[in-house]
C-alpha cells in the first residue's frame, strides 16, 4: 500500500484549510444567524460573511489542488 504523493508539500495544508473554512461557513449557516438579530443590515452582513467564508474556502482548496 502506497501513501498519497504530493508534488507540493503545502498542498494538503491548503486543501484541509479550505475544507475547514467551508465547514465553518456551513456550520454558521446551520446555526441560523438570522434568529439572533432583529436588524436587517446585521443579518445581511452575517450572511455575506458566511458566503465569503465558503467562497474563500472553496477557492483556497481549488487553488491548492489545481495550482501548479
Amino acid at each position: 500500500m502506497e501513501a498519497i504523493q504530493f508534488e507540493d508539500t503545502l498542498e494538503p495544508v491548503g486543501i484541509l484549510t479550505g475544507a475547514l473554512l467551508v465547514l465553518m461557513g456551513l456550520g454558521t449557516l446551520i446555526g441560523q444567524p438570522w434568529s439572533t438579530t432583529n436588524d436587517t443590515v446585521v443579518l445581511l452582513l452575517q450572511l455575506l460573511g458566511v458566503v465569503l467564508t465558503v467562497g474563500i474556502g472553496v477557492g483556497l482548496a481549488w487553488l491548492s489542488y489545481v495550482g501548479e
